[in-house]
């Protein structure tokens, strides 16, 4: 029992960089939960630890029962302790069938399920304040997925007011010109289960700062064809794109339940270039 939290019910990493804190944990078939505190943001429910109660807003990147089954815990536990109702994204194609789960709940458990449960199509983008947002991509599963990127926005000069005096400046835009232009800093991106494709047709997932990523399989004699037609990845295919990954940090979890951790840590040491093991960080 770690005397730091009140009820210590799921295990989880910890981990920060850069002013922002990873938490979570995840396991093929087992469960995956992971949130940012500073972003008051959370991906995915597969289980729900009692002090991640307290984050508002959840991104469910699909319905696998490891990926969502806690759902309906989280917002019980909310409403138990007087908080305000959560919002939950999901993928749009899920939405009425996560609906009814969480009505089944209501009835077995006679407890309300107060959520705004909201859908998630590619494309969509979730403000979580002036300057973060959301974007929602595709990535490549068994069933309807999505991968999430949150950003920074700020507004810089255009480079064509770039060393005007400072009054010019002013009367251009008190005159109704538009003098300044949005740029978007990826921050924290989160792949949850995805095939190669995912990553590839996707490279905000390879400028974030900080890219939480699934490595389901690691051994030689895993094929990767049949990885990656059930939807994950394997140690090899982030070998081949080792040139590919801009991140300050990447963590990886989701290995399959075969491996022990002392198999993984071996084989990644063994197998990963030095400039990639340097970035990664193993969940296991």
């Amino acid at each position: 029992m770690n005397a730091d939290r009140p009820v210590d019910n799921a295990p989880y990493h910890s981990l920060t960089h850069g002013g922002l804190t990873v938490e979570g944990w995840s396991r093929a078939a087992v469960q995956s939960y992971w949130r940012v505190p500073e972003l008051k943001v959370g991906f995915d429910l597969g289980a729900s630890p009692w002090d991640f109660m307290g984050t508002p807003t959840w991104f469910v990147s699909h319905t696998h029962l490891d990926h969502v089954a806690a759902l309906p815990v989280y917002v019980a536990r909310r409403r138990m302790m007087k908080m305000e109702p959560p919002t939950v994204y999901v993928p749009a194609e899920g939405l009425d069938d996560v609906k009814k789960l969480m009505a089944v709940m209501h009835r077995l458990d006679r407890g309300r399920q107060l959520a705004d449960v909201r859908p998630l199509a590619p494309g969509d983008e979730i403000e979580l304040n002036r300057e973060q947002v959301v974007t929602v991509v595709n990535t490549a599963h068994t069933v309807p997925s999505r991968g999430f990127i949150v950003s920074e926005r700020r507004r810089k000069l255009k480079p064509e007011f770039v060393g005007l005096p400072g009054e010019k400046i002013k009367e251009l835009r008190l005159s109704g010109v538009e003098i300044t232009r949005e740029e978007r800093i990826p921050l924290v991106a989160y792949t949850g289960d995805t095939a190669p494709a995912g990553l590839d047709n996707n490279p905000a997932f390879f400028e974030a700062k900080i890219l939480i990523t699934e490595m389901s399989f690691i051994r030689a004699s895993h094929r990767r064809d049949k990885i990656h037609k059930f939807g994950h990845m394997h140690l090899d295919d982030f070998v081949e794109r080792a040139g590919r990954f801009n991140n300050e940090v990447i963590v990886t979890a989701h290995f399959s339940t075969r491996y022990h951790p002392n198999e993984v840590r071996k084989l990644l040491d063994n197998k990963l270039p030095p400039e990639l093991k340097a970035k990664m960080k193993l969940w296991v």
